[in-house]
């Protein structure tokens, strides 16, 4: 279990602080690559994290964003991340950047993970930045509990694959990038608020059984080492 804790007093100031060491590394990137590839997560906790992103000064005509998960509606849905990294990260000076999403029109999901898989082939791996959320059940990415396809999503010697989950606590399907694409990322971030967040964490460090709280796969077995961003 290799993690730093990093605390701020505010989501504010963790969005800076955030922003600023992701501007950093993906700067690095473009640097040593001439090239740059972050994927970051939904829900309502990174809003201010894209916002801060999105204004920093950095050739994002050279970075490719794309998603760490995905549920299975169009882009235009409200529940899409698609949709919330539109408004919220590409924009400002991150609009010159590349998207590359997980969502496509096909007649079933699976064809989708498939047309995903070869869309994101391209993507520079390991990814120089990944940034994941946890949900109040311990979930991450799409890795939910005792979700249908957990095993092979967290097997790190899986294929790097975009797949398919389902899962009671999940709402919609989704599409979920498998732990082997996101366990070696040169930076790998976990960005949590508020007390109850840092509760979750601290039950999940507790124990060891994933299919329970699958973020212990990130926590104990993350092929790079872990940054925790929290603020209350």
């Amino acid at each position: 279990m290799t993690y730093t804790t990093h605390e701020y007093s505010d989501g504010a100031a963790l969005a800076a602080a955030l922003a600023d060491e992701v501007a950093s590394r993906l700067a690095a990137a473009i640097y040593a690559r001439d090239s740059a590839c972050i994927a970051v997560s939904g829900g309502s906790t990174p809003k201010k994290f894209f916002e801060e992103l999105s204004k920093r000064e950095l050739a994002w005509d050279k970075v490719k964003v794309t998603l760490v998960d995905e549920r299975f509606v169009p882009a235009d849905n409200e529940r899409s991340n698609h949709l919330l990294v539109a408004k919220h990260l590409l924009a400002n000076n991150a609009a010159a950047a590349t998207f590359v999403p997980l969502y496509y029109d096909a007649p079933s999901i699976e064809d989708a993970a498939v047309i995903a898989t070869k869309a994101t082939a391209a993507l520079d791996k390991p990814f120089d930045v990944v940034i994941l959320g946890m949900g109040g059940d311990g979930h991450t990415a799409s890795f939910f509990p005792h979700g249908n396809n957990l095993e092979q999503a967290l097997d790190l010697t899986g294929l790097c694959r975009v797949m398919t989950m389902k899962a009671e606590g999940a709402g919609e399907e989704r599409l979920t990038f498998s732990f082997s694409s996101l366990s070696d990322a040169r930076f790998l971030a976990l960005h949590i608020e508020g007390q109850g967040k840092k509760d979750v964490l601290e039950k999940a460090i507790a124990g060891s059984d994933e299919t329970e709280m699958p973020v212990r796969a990130v926590l104990n077995r993350a092929a790079s080492p872990l940054d925790i961003y929290w603020a209350p």
